[in-house]
């Protein structure tokens, strides 16, 4: 009995070694959910980024017409690698509006003359205010707002080619 005991804080480590090892080979799921999916469009209204191209506000929703709206900026290098996926969904006939978080406008130009402009308005949110509304922790982010104006689904992170198809699916029933 004495002799067990002494091979126990042996097999105790071991335990806890394991416990640690498979924590790391299959680490939790750390994405940020919106608490908003499936409830209304928060109420905003962001100013125009860029001349010639409106902003974006709550009131362009709702018109029963589904819309993706983008969050993201022209520094965020995500979103550099989602532009032809955005720009894919935009000639597949997709509306797509955005929200450029801590941006300028020239940034914005440069951003838009080196990887397509998919975007119908884009918001100028330089405070984040309306990012954290949605409750989008990071750019990109795209929410789909239904026909009604309501969240329903959101995408963390950048949109990648093989998601392309799913998020037409999910578009097209959002009607």
């Amino acid at each position: 009995m004495r002799r067990a005991l002494l091979w126990l804080p042996l097999l105790l480590f071991g335990a806890l070694f394991a416990l640690v090892g498979f924590g790391l080979l299959k680490p939790a799921d750390r994405t940020v959910r919106s608490a908003l999916t499936d409830k209304p469009l928060p109420d905003f209204t962001l100013p125009a980024m860029l001349p010639g191209k409106p902003g974006v506000a709550t009131s362009d929703y709702g018109k029963g017409q589904p819309r993706l709206l983008n969050v993201f900026a022209s520094w965020c290098l995500p979103c550099k690698a989602e532009a032809p996926q955005l720009m894919r969904l935009k000639a597949m006939g997709v509306p797509i509006d955005a929200v450029a978080v801590n941006d300028t406008p020239a940034a914005m130009r440069a951003f838009l003359a080196s990887f397509g402009d998919p975007y119908q308005r884009i918001g100028d949110d330089r405070a984040s205010k309306v990012q954290i509304a949605l409750g989008s922790s990071g750019v990109p982010e795209t929410f789909l707002i239904d026909g009604r104006g309501r969240i329903v689904m959101q995408h963390v992170g950048d949109i990648r080619a093989d998601e392309v198809d799913g998020v037409v699916t999910a578009w097209r029933a959002a009607k």
